[in-house]
């Protein structure tokens, strides 16, 4: 379809975006384009006023800030996935960028567009909740960093006001011997994941120090699984272990039935993939 008619104007700076988005109650802001626009050919979204960030400079970069790294909002997934820095410190985060979509999506597609957007079908978002990554907000008020865990409010919505713009992306390191890996069940590799499973795990002396895990698809947000976390923490990185936390994936989740999978299909897949993700991490 037609997208609704719109006005457009591009801005040159985080603080003119921030100005254009105060003047104008329903503007959205648009980057990379591939969450905005599909909404829009749909007309599930009908901003009448676009500003475009794509080339606002000096927010495409990964740095390191001591104890972990901070990320440009701009920063293109295809660059992130092959970015030397983030594969040293964060690999679960680089290798994630790298499943977004296909080769063409990639290279325009933004994190911070995916984070921004709110789909809890996406992929990124869940990775960055699994990190425990905060985001570095700028609105009219000045500049506010709000965590991962809180940010994520429902279906599209997020913690960002309507004047606000978000800048950067901050994680920790992964340290010395965490395990990691991110499975995604879909049908094809260019579609969104009818589920995924994020997993970081810290190991010591054959025994869990630590777990995350983070699924996508299995609620209104991306979603940590507290009681998988909870089963595999201090226990024993063995086989029946693993089988017995991945038992807990479907609680607290409440995915939605679509063209794809049933809610009850999405339910049994979680605890398939959270102990084949627990497994890779350990394996790792």
């Amino acid at each position: 379809m037609i997208p609704a008619a719109f006005d457009y104007e591009r801005a040159e700076s985080v603080e003119q975006a921030v100005d254009l988005l105060g003047k104008h109650e329903d503007a959205k802001l648009l980057a990379g384009g591939h969450s905005l626009l599909p909404l829009m050919r749909l007309r599930l979204a009908r901003p009448s006023f676009i500003v475009d960030i794509d080339r606002v400079a000096g927010l495409e970069y990964v740095k390191e800030t001591g104890a972990g790294l901070e990320i440009g909002a701009l920063s293109r997934m295809a660059v992130l996935a092959r970015d030397e820095t983030l594969w040293k410190h964060c690999p679960l985060l680089a290798h994630v960028c790298g499943q977004v979509g296909d080769p063409q999506v990639r290279h325009r597609a933004t994190i911070g567009g995916s984070v921004a957007h709110g789909d809890p079908a996406s992929d990124p978002p869940t990775a960055l909740l699994t990190l425990d990554a905060e985001f570095v907000i700028r609105g009219p008020s000045g500049e506010r960093t709000v965590p991962a865990s809180t940010f994520f409010k429902s279906v599209f919505e997020t913690d960002l006001g309507q004047q606000e713009v978000l800048t950067a992306i901050r994680v920790p390191k992964l340290a010395a011997g965490t395990g990691w890996s991110y499975q995604k069940f879909h049908r094809r590799a260019i579609d969104w994941a009818i589920v995924g499973v994020a997993a970081l795990v810290e190991r010591s002396n054959g025994h869990v120090g630590r777990a995350a895990v983070g699924l996508t698809n299995m609620g209104s947000t991306p979603l940590r699984s507290g009681p998988v976390e909870a089963a595999m923490a201090g226990g024993e990185a063995s086989s029946v272990s693993l089988r017995a936390a991945a038992e807990h994936a479907p609680e607290g989740a409440s995915p939605v039935s679509d063209t794809n999978a049933s809610s009850e299909y999405r339910l049994e897949l979680s605890k398939v993939l959270v102990r084949r993700a627990l497994e890779e991490a350990l394996a790792r």
